[in-house]
This record gives C-alpha cells, structure tokens and sequence, in this order.
C-alpha cells in the first residue's frame, strides 16, 4: 500500500530532464524538515493506493517518463516495489529522495537524484553519505544552494567525495532566498564542471501552484 499525495502530469522542472513531459507520483511524509521546503503540504496530506492502483493512474497519462518524489519516498516500504513494476511495464523511472536514507535496493534501472542537503537546510546532519557507494552514473546529485556557505560545502563535497567523478552534480538556488546569477558566477570563476538550474515550473506557473 502506497499513500499518495498526488498524481499529476507536467514537464519535468529540475535536473537533466528539465523540460520533459513527466507523470509525477508524489508521496506522502517526509523525515526531514528542510528551512526552504516548497512541499510541506506532503508531510500529512494523502489517499492510500494499493501498488498496482498506482501504476493504472500513471498509465492513464500515456506518458513514458514517471517521477516518484515528495515528501521523501523511500520512507514508504512499498515504494521499492512499484518502481520496479514500473520500470517492468517499460517507463523510465525517477526517484527523487533527500539521501537520508538507504538507496542500495532501489531497482537499478531506476535514475536516482539525490539531494544532499546544505547547512542552510537545516539538515545536514541527516546527510546519509554511504549512499553515495550506491550511486550509478546516470544518477545525479543536487545540491541546493542558499548562500556562499553552502556553495563552499558544496564544493568540499564534491571535493572529498569525488562526485563529479561517479555522477552527474547539479547545484539548484534556493527559490526566492539568492540571485540565481550569483551562483553562477561563483561557478564560472572557480570553473565547476556541474550543470547549474532552476526549478522551472517555478518560472512558467505561479511558485506556489500545486499540480505541475
């Protein structure tokens, strides 16, 4: 059994897919509590879907690519399972998960983008670092960026971690807190090989719409 927030077909805001059409599975709790979170509406809210529920509304969308977000997914046991039947049914399949915790069983053929969370968030400590063993090449990390502070952790992470060396990195401004272009500036003088973004949907609907 799944409990789920909300299903909802729209473009993919964020990561190397930006701009592709998505169904997105949002599930429902979160273990984190973020300082910049744009989704705490997920923590409680939500209608229980058994897996097999889950994926006959995803198909309904006739789209390829399913994202499975929050909240924070790998909280819900049963999640592990309906990303494999996805996958199964022939849909390229997203998790999007904070990194808190375990992806080792996550199906493979899954795209993991993990976010390890910045000292602005709030919730460094929660960073799950044995995760990053875990990590395939095609997964990505995210790194949400409020303030220089951030940007140098970030940076020592990358550093100590070698990730730019597994995967794909990715540093995200935290919306409305920092000048998008400030980051990338501090990117181009220390001449970071990561892809820069912005979150999108953010950009084309209004910050707060839910449903896209």
């Amino acid at each position: 059994m799944l409990k789920i927030n909300e299903i909802f077909y729209s473009i993919q805001g964020e990561s190397s897919a930006a701009g592709l059409p998505t169904t997105f599975v949002r599930l429902t709790g979160c273990n984190l509590r973020c300082s910049y979170c744009d989704t705490e509406y997920a923590f409680y809210e939500g209608e229980d879907f058994t897996v097999e529920e889950a994926i006959r509304k995803a198909e309904e969308y006739g789209c390829k690519l399913v994202e499975v977000t929050g909240g924070e997914p790998l909280m819900q046991k049963d999640v592990i399972p309906f990303m494999t039947q996805l996958c199964d049914k022939g849909f390229d399949v997203m998790l999007e998960t904070s990194g808190s915790l375990q992806i080792e069983k996550v199906d493979k053929r899954v795209k993991i983008v993990m976010d390890l969370k910045t000292p602005s968030s709030g919730m460094e400590k929660k960073n799950l670092y044995s995760n990053i063993d875990f990590l395939k090449s095609k997964d990505e990390v995210k790194f949400v960026i409020g303030s220089l502070d951030d940007y140098n952790w970030a940076k020592r992470m990358i550093e100590k971690f070698n990730l730019t060396g597994k995967t794909e990195v990715l540093f995200s401004p935290v919306f409305n807190a920092i000048e998008p272009k400030q980051i990338v500036e501090w990117m181009l003088n220390d001449k970071l090989n990561i892809r820069f973004q912005l979150q999108m949907h953010k950009y084309i609907w209004e910050p707060e719409t839910r449903g896209v």
